[in-house]
């Protein structure tokens, strides 16, 4: 049996979802992964790869990938043969509060004489009653603890003294101790985001199934490369906002990598892999300047990839000429949230339907190959009308733009909860939100519920939860129809979409009537007879979910690329 210094493992948002009666709903249908969460954070990669070149040895595994692809895998068998002397789990996105103690627990179980470590942003915000979990051994708090964690395994390894571990909540026979937070690194240049690692541990382990960041990444492989940590703008029901960043990570201000490492990075992706790259945060975000510098050394490398931008405010057209001129191929993800500007402004979203409308015919007017554009439901001052008059927003907004099938435009609730350390959980009255979840445990208890309407953690002063469930399938079902009526989908493709979405709706009634069946056998046996139906349905609830999958070839067929980008490597600059 192979022996490592710290094994990573992500794990599913419920364990076992394979067991438990519950449905889903459209939490998920406008992300790569399933309602089961099994996209793993980047900070594992980055982590690993630090941890590798300071010579320990590390794997990542993720479990809630090879469960959805193995319905008969045995965890505890599986987990059982995996030795090592730290378990590292996430609790970044709070949906993973009841899988990631589960999996601790087992864990734990398995494993008395090995640490549990847990990290992530809800991990940081919770940490102080994440610690009293017994399951738990230590939490490393912030979002850049590629360093901590090397001096944390250094520490262990001697046995030396915890207190020194920057960044570390820990305990010891019962007594909890709070490290201060001193590793905030001012930018991110120093990280080592080493892609053949990744390559050389799936060789390594004979394992591409528990390494792969979501569930069908083999089929459709889809790659990041990261700008910054942090956020200089203040959306008030986002976790990752300026304000959050202070008060999780006590985080000041963005911490960005350079505009030259972001497109090396892009560059060495290419040396692997022919797979659209994502770059995460807006390049204007840290001024003009960013953005043309990126765009040039991008340029300078030649990179020849599908490159996906996304961007917070409306750039101007400059912007998308840079890209077009840059780039063979590239894309554009814009979330406004809402087409309402007293929405908008009321989430800090401070730009006009206007400026908004330009930024994206000056996208397809040079040559953007997608366009794919987000709206949320659940959200200040949205009321069930004003959500679903995006579908009259998005008719004109086709007709404007010749109905270019290159816009896509989706729809979705804000589920299941609003993120700890926003301004809107903070404050939740001041935004007109009513929090049903305070702490970690009462959150995690909230995952297995049967219904997702069940699951949301709040309502608002504009929609109660039955609202918000409702209304979310009116105002999908309503952009479907004008997405037929514009030509973007055929007749056949928009009676499926209103099937299932006629289904989700049944379904959500029928799961509503057996929670309320005083009989706990008879409650259960009504759930347990509503499972498959509700399996059916985990994926692409009120849209075609393929059709947010990239033009992305199989991970295999990259294999000759595999193999020359490990015999000749690039050198870094």
């Amino acid at each position: 049996m192979a022996k490592y210094d710290l094994v990573f493992i992500h794990a599913p948002s419920v364990y076992d979802f394979r067991k438990e009666s519950m449905f889903y709903g459209p939490v998920s249908d406008l992300v790569p992964s399933t309602p089961v969460f099994e996209m793993y954070p980047f900070g594992f990669t980055t982590m690993a790869a630090h941890l590798s070149k300071a010579g320990y040895k590390v794997r990542i595994i993720n479990l809630a990938s090879m469960m959805l692809n193995d319905s008969k895998l045995d965890v505890e068998a599986f987990l059982s043969k995996i030795n090592s002397d730290v378990f590292g789990i996430d609790l970044h996105w709070l949906p993973h509060a009841h899988g990631s103690l589960a999996v601790a627990e087992i864990l734990k179980r398995l494993h008395p004489d090995s640490k549990i470590l847990f990290g992530g942003f809800s991990s940081s915000y919770f940490q102080e009653e994440l610690i009293q979990y017994p399951q738990v051994d230590l939490v490393l708090r912030g979002d850049s603890v590629e360093q901590p964690v090397v001096t944390l395994m250094d520490t262990l390894s001697r046995s030396g003294d915890l207190s020194k571990v920057p960044n570390l909540t820990w305990k010891k026979d019962g007594k909890i101790t709070v490290n201060d937070m001193t590793f905030i690194p001012d930018d991110l240049d120093y990280l080592d985001i080493d892609y053949a690692w990744i390559i050389k541990s799936v060789i390594k382990n004979m394992d591409l199934e528990g390494a792969k960041p979501f569930k069908d990444w083999d089929r459709y492989p889809l790659t990041v490369s990261f700008t910054v940590r942090g956020c200089s703008h203040c959306c008030a029901v986002c976790g990752g906002s300026c304000g959050a960043n202070k008060i999780v990570l006590s985080r000041s201000k963005p911490a960005f990598r350079s505009p030259e490492k972001v497109a090396e990075d892009i560059s060495n992706v290419e040396n692997y892999l022919k797979a659209p790259v994502f770059v995460v945060g807006d390049l204007r975000q840290h001024g003009e300047s960013y953005a043309e510098r990126f765009f040039k050394e991008c340029k300078n490398l030649g990179i020849d990839t599908h490159v996906i931008l996304e961007y917070f405010v409306p750039p101007p057209e400059s912007f998308f000429k840079a890209a077009d001129s840059t780039f063979s191929r590239y894309s554009i993800q814009f979330s406004p949230d809402s087409h309402e500007e007293n929405v908008r402004y009321a989430l800090g979203r401070k730009f006009d339907n206007h400026s908004m409308n330009k930024s994206i015919g000056f996208a397809l007017q040079n040559n953007c190959q997608r366009f794919d554009m987000f709206f949320m439901i659940g959200l200040p001052e949205q009321t069930p009308e004003s959500a679903i008059s995006s579908a009259q927003y998005t008719r004109d907004l086709y007709g404007s733009n010749g109905n270019d099938s290159r816009l896509h435009i989706y729809t979705s609730p804000l589920a299941p909860f609003l993120d700890p350390g926003s301004f809107a959980f903070e404050n939740p009255e001041k935004y007109g939100y009513k929090l049903l979840a305070h702490t970690l445990e009462e959150h995690r208890v909230r995952l297995t519920s049967p219904s997702w309407k069940d699951v949301l953690s709040y309502e608002t002063k504009w929609m109660t939860r039955d609202q918000i469930a409702q209304t979310s399938y009116d105002a999908a079902d309503l952009l479907s129809r004008v997405r037929l009526d514009v030509g973007h989908i055929t007749q056949e493709e928009y009676d499926e979409i209103t099937s299932r979405s006629k289904e989700a709706r049944a379904l959500l009634s029928e799961v509503e009537a057996a929670t309320k069946i005083q009989s706990s056998e008879d409650r259960k046996a009504a759930l347990d007879a509503l499972r498959g139906r509700g399996m059916e349905l985990m994926e692409s609830t009120i849209c075609q979910k393929r059709e947010l999958e990239w033009d992305s070839q199989s991970v295999f067929r990259s294999a000759p690329r595999v193999v020359k980008g490990l015999i000749f490597k690039k050198k870094k600059r």
